[in-house]
């Protein structure tokens, strides 16, 4: 068991009728998987939004058929709203074997304070919002937390590689990749442009001019 459930119906009504259900306070739902026979279900409104806020689409749900004697163990795999109203429409559930490994894209949650921040002219990019990872369906994390609190400076990053999720769980993500670095602002990077540049034409003028005076002392030698 998890500890998430939901409570389902066997649904009848299928097709256009379904508006019918949404107005009762229904929502049609679909569950399909691997080797399993789909079904067509309805789950009450409420507690359907109260399981997607909680679960999202990384948490193991154990979903009570009326009538069956065992929970069905799945993900949440799609959820479909009105684009005007934001009404919930449909959802569809992803049964799963407990036995047999999944692969999922795990949301990428930042923690700490970064000491580089502290420094207006420095700024956080936060570059890869989720990692791939494959397990069993019991060890799949909802989040990966990646604790920020170690950048102390501009160009401190951590990688894919810098993480680690146990051995129960295998990264499919490119070890390489960047999932947040400290970057110079780009008014800093402008700043430290314009003082090269002042640095440069002042080395430059302070070259003319001890050439133009090297040149004048050897016109005077050569006077007298």
């Amino acid at each position: 068991m998890t500890d998430l459930t939901l409570k389902a119906d066997k649904r009848e009504v299928l097709g256009k009728k379904t508006r019918f259900l949404r107005r009762q306070g229904i929502t049609p739902v679909h569950l399909f998987g691997h080797g399993i026979k789909s079904l067509a279900l309805q789950c009450d409104t409420t507690e359907l939004q109260r399981m997607i806020r909680k679960g999202g689409t990384t948490r193991l749900i154990d979903i009570n058929i009326a009538g069956e004697k065992h929970p069905r163990s799945a993900f949440i795999r799609e959820v479909q709203r009105d684009s005007f109203d934001g009404q919930l429409m449909h959802v569809d559930f992803y049964q799963i074997k407990k036995t047999e490994k999944i692969t999922a894209d795990i949301p990428v949650i930042l923690t700490g304070e970064a000491p580089a921040l502290k420094s207006r002219d420095n700024m956080i990019e936060h570059l890869l919002n989720e990692i791939g990872v494959e397990c069993l369906p019991d060890k799949l994390p909802p989040q990966i937390e990646i604790d920020i609190s170690g950048l102390e400076e501009a160009g401190q990053a951590i990688h894919v590689r810098d993480i680690n999720l146990g051995a129960d769980v295998t990264v499919t993500t490119d070890a390489e990749q960047l999932i947040v670095k400290i970057s110079r602002t780009k008014m800093a990077v402008a700043e430290e442009v314009e003082e090269e540049e002042e640095a440069a034409e002042e080395a430059e003028g302070e070259a003319a001019e001890a050439a133009a005076e090297a040149g004048a002392a050897a016109e005077e030698e050569t006077k007298e």
